[in-house]
């Protein structure tokens, strides 16, 4: 009762303050004055610009945001004056058909998180957003890190904190469409690894050739809650690196690799799992008016259930995304089709996606998605918003 209580309080302070401020921006347009147009298009998808900023720990290198720290006569003291904060309310009417059954429901909010992040000093900067709400349930912390840019000088930025291990593929929070990027968040039997949400250290570094290189270190336990005061429930250690390449202004490739260890159990019988994961990846953007990026990640596991030896998976993903007018445009048509094969039973997955969106404001859009399960041959069509204030 106590949550309800608090959700319901939320979601009404968080409307009165959408409809008393609807012209309102997100933290980092407001604390620079400018539209969420000059990061996104359409938001929350990063344009090239927006990239630049978040790697640069939320600092425009070419324009300065007076009056972002507080005067305290301390030199040694950096102190935000107002602590910036954001929200992201989305909301849908949905239709399902499955074997003959219909159903229409409807799921607002779909999600309701808080967001936090901004420059703490010269190139140190935090990160995180919380779920008030997702799917009808207090989610929590999922994204929350520091960065420290430039790490004394040598072109490193270094993160730590929780974060996911996609990101520097393709970031699942940005996606417009709402079916999600499947391989990204695939575990296979008992197995807690995916690319998706771990605790660690991130390091990037870019290289005069345009070559991108990313390293993690990681506890391979996902977001699980810390027992007896460890956050690992084992004593493995896993690694993930990726590579990226600009090979010319439309084409950028690149390749992933994850190893793995965990110790698993399953009534009383206790295991070992070892996971490989070997990856690439490509986008191909025209002008800005059309993107096409594509993942494929294939995957082994020595052990993930008590009564399976290897198991091989292979995952893909292809998103294609058109704005007619670039950055301008009120309108936009986004395709995710999702391909999952593997040798575990119950994992295969293969999913359809259209979505179109239009935008009212260039914090508030529209959305209309279809979607088609080709396993289950079902289909589903979403009606609903998308808004950051």
């Amino acid at each position: 009762m106590k949550n309800n209580f608090l959700i319901t309080f939320v979601i009404f302070f968080v409307m009165i303050l959408f409809y008393s401020e609807s012209h309102a921006i997100p933290a980092f347009a407001r604390k620079y004055s400018m539209s969420c147009q000059t990061c996104h298009s359409p938001f929350p998808k990063l344009k090239d610009y927006g990239d630049e900023f978040a790697k640069n720990g939320f600092v425009l290198s070419d324009k300065d945001a007076p009056r972002y720290f507080q005067e305290t006569g301390d030199n040694e003291l950096s102190l935000i004056r107002d602590v910036p904060l954001a929200f992201r309310l989305d909301g849908y009417a949905t239709y399902k058909h499955k074997s003959n059954e219909d159903k229409i429901e409807f799921g607002s909010p779909r999600i309701l998180k808080v967001l936090s992040g901004g420059s703490l000093t010269k190139d140190l900067a935090y990160y995180f957003y919380f779920y008030l709400d997702e799917k009808g349930e207090i989610a929590g912390l999922e994204d929350a890190y520091l960065m420290f840019n430039n790490l004394f000088n040598t072109g490193v930025d270094f993160y730590i904190g929780q974060f996911q291990i996609s990101d520097p593929l393709f970031k699942r929070e940005l996606r417009l469409t709402i079916e999600d990027y499947q391989i990204y968040k695939k575990k296979i039997g008992k197995s807690h690894i995916n690319l998706s949400y771990d605790r660690g250290i991130m390091l990037n570094y870019e290289l005069p050739t345009k070559t991108d290189l990313t390293f993690e270190v990681l506890n391979g336990t996902g977001l699980i809650p810390a027992k007896n005061d460890n956050f690992d429930n084992d004593n493995n250690i896993n690694f993930f690196g990726r590579i990226s390449q600009e090979l010319a202004k439309p084409l950028r490739i690149g390749g992933l690799i994850y190893y793995g260890k965990e110790n698993l159990a399953s009534n009383y019988f206790a295991f070992k799992n070892k996971v490989n994961m070997l990856g690439g990846d490509f986008t191909l953007s025209f002008n800005d008016k059309l993107e096409i990026n594509y993942q494929y990640v294939y995957r082994e596991d020595s052990q993930p259930d008590s009564n399976l030896n290897k198991t091989k998976t292979n995952g893909s993903f292809i998103e294609i995304i058109y704005t007619p007018k670039g950055d301008e445009s009120k309108w936009y048509a986004a395709v995710l089709l999702n391909y999952i094969s593997s040798e575990f039973q119950n994992s295969d997955y293969k999913t359809l996606a259209l979505n179109i969106g239009y935008l009212l404001r260039r914090n508030f859009r529209l959305v209309n998605e279809f979607s088609y399960d080709f396993i289950n041959k079902s289909n589903k069509l979403s009606l609903g918003f998308v808004s950051a204030f």
